[in-house]
């Protein structure tokens, strides 16, 4: 059982630990977010939350069934009905489906409370476990891409096409 909990203030300390908890582990197969995040953590906090206060980016936090942050799962760069989606969950909860519930939870936010028609995602061709996920969630590949310097591809989904997803 997961919760998704829209990003804010009092989250900055849990998603901090959670961050440098999975530096490692995340960049196994994504790129690493680089010294800077950290030590720039708490302004870069409050820029996000500015930015999703100015509804061009909804961020969320993925909470585990014992309430402890387990990932995050986030639609930037809104713009006329599309947003691109990124996520990431820890090493203790990987495996276990919560990447797979949290794109169909975001999805379902994304066409009811956000209004978007569309979602774009970018997974790097060595990242199977991601676009088994996005596979899942009803996303198509629609094009190659370059992801963090390696070679990917760009998937798609309009949303409200499938059940559990409408508007």
């Amino acid at each position: 059982m997961l919760r998704l909990e829209r990003l804010r203030a009092d989250h900055a300390p849990a998603l901090l630990a959670f961050e440098r908890e999975n530096r490692e582990y995340f960049a196994r197969s994504i790129s690493d977010r680089g010294d800077a995040y950290f030590e720039e953590f708490a302004s870069l906090h409050r820029a996000r939350l500015a930015e999703q206060d100015a509804g061009v980016c909804h961020f969320h936090v993925v909470m585990d069934g014992q309430g402890e942050l387990a990932g995050r799962v986030n639609l930037v760069d809104v713009e006329e009905g599309d947003a691109e989606l990124g996520y990431r969950i820890g090493e203790r909860a990987a495996g276990r489906g919560m990447a797979t519930a949290a794109v169909q939870e975001v999805c379902r936010l994304a066409a009811t409370e956000y209004r978007l028609a569309t979602l774009t995602a970018y997974t790097a061709l060595d990242n199977v476990a991601s676009m088994t996920v996005l596979g899942r969630n009803g996303f198509t590949v629609v094009a190659d891409a370059i992801v963090g310097g390696r070679p990917g591809l760009r998937h798609r989904r309009r949303l409200g096409a499938e059940p559990g997803c409408g508007r």
